[in-house]
Order: structure tokens, then sequence, then C-alpha cells
């Protein structure tokens, strides 16, 4: 295959083009819609230009990326030169292999992650794995494939970390003589139960360490595949360890289908959801993302659903674009809903201060303005109708107590 690739340097050097073409000194000739600059340096506007077209020179080809989410996948923010493919008249597109799913051994020291953000409900997290293969363009933790030297589009779905060594860090840091015990949240980033959890099983061995020692956590998911530890999890909600929260953004297949391409159904999240609750483990519904003029007419479908199976609380996250997330979720929405495009992403200025995203603390979740607050009380009043909220589950500690090591020095007795 004859591969040309554009390679543009950010900063004050010029423009480089380089070619693979054999038998020749000098580099093939480019096409003329090869001379078109991209810099990675380039400043980030506060809200794109609605009006600019997409971008053809990064969009993959629909055949490569079926079952995923980005249309594209472009460097990260991080990368001092970004590489483009594009056609050389040759039919070399033809040639290049679809995106497969690969999974790379991570390597890590520690497995709990700190943080000190004053919007949270929680201080520590832990992460199985790195990117996610459910693919949900919408999903805020995409630019974190960046730090990878990754791209946060299609990189991120198909490239992903594992951390078998979890369960067993763990335990070693849940054992250290100054640990102090507090909810542990799970899924709060990539999701722990996404597809290659059912081969390797990080999961379950982390939960079977908690088990053990006592310790409370909370997991997000939109996966079934939660199910299959109904066991532990039972298990844990009888010392009140164990708290759920499915996230249900929308009941029509088709839509989720487009938004979480490789998630589970709607309707595999509402039985799962029922299995959870008739289990005894405490289950919420988290309507989010909400995203005006897309899924936010559900709202109250998707309350009057998980009510219906028993779910007694519920949230809701208002979308979220920091980053290349952005213009992902652009390419995504012109490409999928291009009648709906401008007004989707004016009332998300609307919800954001005329920008795109706001990460102040206290806003970034629910946004401000009249669109916010009308969804927000959407929402509330929907809870206060169904009786959800009444009452919030709240985790003991009073449980924990890690394995005591055994001592080196025998016994007198």
């Amino acid at each position: 295959m004859r591969d040309y690739v554009r390679v543009l340097f950010t900063g004050d050097l010029p423009m480089a083009q380089s070619s693979a073409a054999p038998n020749t000194s000098k580099p093939a000739a480019v096409p003329p819609r090869s001379t078109a600059r991209r810099e990675n340096s380039r400043p980030r506007p506060a809200a794109v230009d609605l009006n600019a077209p997409a971008d053809a020179d990064i969009a993959v080809d629909r055949d490569r990326r079926r079952g995923r989410g980005a249309q594209s996948n472009a460097s990260g923010r991080y990368e001092p030169l970004a590489r483009i493919a594009f056609d050389d008249g040759w039919q070399s597109f033809e040639e290049l292999p679809p995106f497969k799913t690969t999974v790379t051994i991570d390597t890590t020291r520690k497995i709990i992650t700190r943080n000190d953000s004053p919007d949270v409900s929680f201080d520590r997290s832990i992460n199985p794995y790195r990117g996610c293969e459910h693919g949900c363009i919408y999903c805020f933790a995409r630019p974190t494939h960046a730090y990878l030297g990754l791209s946060p589009g299609l990189d991120f779905e198909s490239k992903l970390f594992a951390k078998p060594d979890a369960a067993k860090l763990l335990a070693r840091e849940l054992s250290a003589p100054n640990y102090v015990p507090r909810t542990i949240a799970i899924g709060t980033n990539t999701d722990p139960y996404q597809p290659i959890e059912r081969e390797h099983q990080i999961m379950r061995r982390i939960l079977e360490v908690l088990d053990r020692f006592g310790h409370p956590v909370g997991i997000v998911t939109k996966s079934a595949l939660i199910l299959r530890d109904i066991d532990i999890l039972s298990h844990m909600a009888r010392r009140n360890l164990i708290k759920v929260a499915l996230s249900v953004t929308t009941l029509d297949g088709k839509l989720a289908r487009l938004m979480e391409p490789r998630a589970a159904t709607p309707a595999r999240r509402l039985e799962a959801m029922r299995g959870l609750t008739a289990a005894g483990i405490p289950t919420s519904v988290m309507v989010a993302p909400i995203i005006p003029a897309l899924n936010d007419p559900e709202i109250e479908r998707i309350l009057d659903a998980a009510a219906a199976i028993g779910v007694r609380e519920a949230g809701y996250v208002l979308l979220r674009l920091p980053l290349e997330v952005r213009d992902l979720f652009r390419e995504w929405l012109m490409a999928n809903f291009p009648d709906r495009y401008r007004h989707v992403f004016k009332l998300v200025r609307e919800t954001r201060g005329g920008k795109d995203y706001d990460s102040s603390w206290g806003k970034r979740m629910t946004g401000g303005g009249p669109v916010a607050w009308m969804i927000g009380r959407r929402f509330e009043l929907a809870c206060e109708r169904l009786g959800l909220n009444k009452a919030r589950t709240t985790l003991s500690v009073e449980h924990f107590s890690p394995p005591r090591p055994q001592s080196t020095q025998l016994s007198l007795f």
C-alpha cells in the first residue's frame, strides 16, 4: 500500500509532507486538498463556529469504524505533530484495517485515585480500565487518553488498558496502617463493566477484596454485566456496603445505538435495575447526560420506567463537553442529526454562559441559566411525583476490618 501521511509541526516550524513511495528520492505529488494546514497548538475557542463545516480531512471511513461512536481519530492535544491520512488516488484507504479492540496491560503501582473536588460526593475512586469500548460519544473521560499519547476519538474506544493487578494493589493499600475507610467510587471515569470485563474479570476480583475487607463502594455503570456479580453485591448489601447507579440516557433503542454503540440496550439496563432491586441492592437511576433538544424530552419517561421497577433514587448530569469532547460531539451531531445541530449547541450554550462548556465548580454538572433551571425543575417535579429521593442511601464503614498480617514471631504458648 502506498501510504501518504501529512505531518504538521506545531509552533514556528514549517509544515512538512512525507511520503513512503518507493524508488524515488523526491516526495510524491500531493493532492491540492492536502495543503490545508492544521496546527495542534491552535487555541481552542470557548464556542465553536456553528457555521463552519465538518473537517472532512480527519473523518474516518464508516466501514473502518463500524460499531464505534466517534467519527474521527485526531491526535491528542499534547502531541507535537498531527498525522492525517488522505487518499492519494491509489485507493490506499481500501487497504486500511478497521479499528479493532486491543487491550494493553497497565502496570500501575497504585490503584486508588484521590480527588479533592468540592462538587462530587467522593474523595477516592478506582478505574479498572483506561479507555472504554462502550464508545459513548459524550463521554467526558475521552480527553484522558491524550495523557497516553493517544486520540480521545477512536483510540479511546479501541486501544484499551487493563489493570490485572488491581485487586492485589487494592488489598495492599487498604491494609496500610494509616488508611481511613470512606466510600470508594468505581465507574465515574470509565465503565468497570465494559465488554472486556467478561474476559478479564478485574472488577469481580476488586469486589471480592472489598467484600472481604468490609469496605463500602458505589458503582456507576450502564452495563447489564453487573448482574454477574450479584452474589457478591447482595452479600455486601446486607452489611450496607454497596450502592449501584445505572445510567440511562434514553429509552429509544435507535438513539442509544448511535450515542452508545457498544453499551447495553435501554431495555437491558432496566432489566439490570430490576434484578439488583429484587436482590435487595440499593439501586438508583442516572439520567445522564441530559442533552437539550436530543434526549431531554425523555426525562420523565426514564424516571417513570425506573420507578415502576422499584428504583427509589435518581440523579442527573447535564451534557459536558470538555476539551476534545466538544469537537467529537459536534462531528457526531452533524453526521447523525444535522437538522438539530445548531439548535442543540445554542441550547447548550445557554446553559454554559454562552460557551460550549464551563468547568467551574458547582456548575459543570448542572449548568446555569433558564434552560438549565427548567431541566432541573422538570427532574425535581418528576422525582417528587414518583416518590424518588425521599431517602438517600448512606453506606457504612463500621464493618471495615482488613485482614491482620500473620506475625513472624512465634507464640510462647
